[in-house]
């Protein structure tokens, strides 16, 4: 996140709202909780789009987030994705993933106007990429800002393995467009490096499992430490994904991992929050503009 002189923000801990206690109780319950029709949810509007904040480690500052969407029940409050009905078509996906991209790249406006400069992404099914004009759809709705970052897709290593060469393809038609390319959950999907070095890529998100405990897991650490000099020397950024402990955040700093989101840092919350709590700790003089390598630059949870 950069401010309208181009310096980066620094980033002062971790952001906590009202929504944290209550969405740990629906998801507690989530097996209790009725099946909603994605169709339905989306005909009636109950559809909001969180965001969950990505921070660069390195310059330790805000850099982007992860927009994550949110079902809204008028009488059930805000569910977890597990309560959507499964077995859904590509149909009703496409649908998901039009809105949620459309929203994004609206939303993107809101914090631009309030001096922050985001770089957005959204999860996006592979089978999506194929049925969607999603190129057409960022034109069309794109910021017409000279300082929007574009866009990134993350699509999961799982989904890309099954069709290689129909993942380039999608991927280099991406890329003309100015839309960048994630792989989601890395080192769930075993590609092999050879394949992996034709994808054309911004980021390898290391799967949460790998990041759990990294920090006194061996196995773990390991892994991780490949992903992260996998990435690099692909030229590429690597994303610590669901990251939950302090500890784990630290070793990951220490690896040389660039980005990092997950409850540790901050948790995923409404558009609205979201900008209301940034713009609040700047008015507290708690996210300073500040160059990384000046002293204070460092933060207290990622510092």
């Amino acid at each position: 996140m950069v401010d309208a002189a181009g310096e980066p923000r620094a980033w002062s801990g971790p952001i906590e709202n009202r929504h944290d206690q209550r969405r740990l109780s629906v998801d507690s319950m989530s097996e209790q909780q009725p099946r909603i029709e994605i169709d339905e949810a989306l005909d009636q509007g109950w559809f909001e789009i969180w965001y969950q904040p990505k921070i660069d480690l390195r310059r330790k500052c805000l850099a982007g987030a992860e927009a994550l969407a949110r079902l809204r029940h008028p009488t059930l409050g805000v569910m977890p994705p597990g309560t959507f009905r499964p077995g859904i078509g590509e149909g009703s996906i496409a649908r998901l993933t039009e809105y949620a991209l459309v929203a994004t790249l609206q939303n993107w406006r809101a914090f631009d106007d309030a001096g922050f400069n985001l770089s957005l992404a959204i999860n996006v099914p592979v089978s999506v990429l194929l049925t969607l004009p999603i190129p057409a759809l960022v034109e069309q709705y794109r910021p017409k800002s000279e300082a929007w970052p574009g866009i990134i897709l993350e699509v999961t290593e799982d989904q890309i393995v099954r069709d290689l060469r129909l993942a380039h393809s999608i991927g280099t038609d991406l890329h003309v467009s100015g839309i960048k390319i994630a792989i989601d959950g890395f080192g769930a999907g075993y590609s092999s490096l050879s394949s992996l070095r034709e994808l054309p890529f911004s980021e390898l998100k290391i799967d949460r499992s790998f990041v759990r405990d990294c920090a006194t897991d061996a196995t773990n650490a390991a892994l991780c430490q490949t992903v992260i000099d996998l990435a690099h020397r692909f030229g590429s950024a690597a994303v610590a994904d669901g990251v939950e402990r302090q500890a784990d955040l630290q070793t990951l700093i220490a690896m040389g991992c660039d980005f990092g989101q997950g409850p540790v840092i901050a948790p995923s919350m409404p558009h609205e929050e979201f900008l209301s709590l940034l713009l609040q700790r700047v008015s507290k003089g708690r996210s300073p503009t500040a160059h990384p390598s000046e002293p204070g630059a460092a933060i207290d949870r990622v510092a």
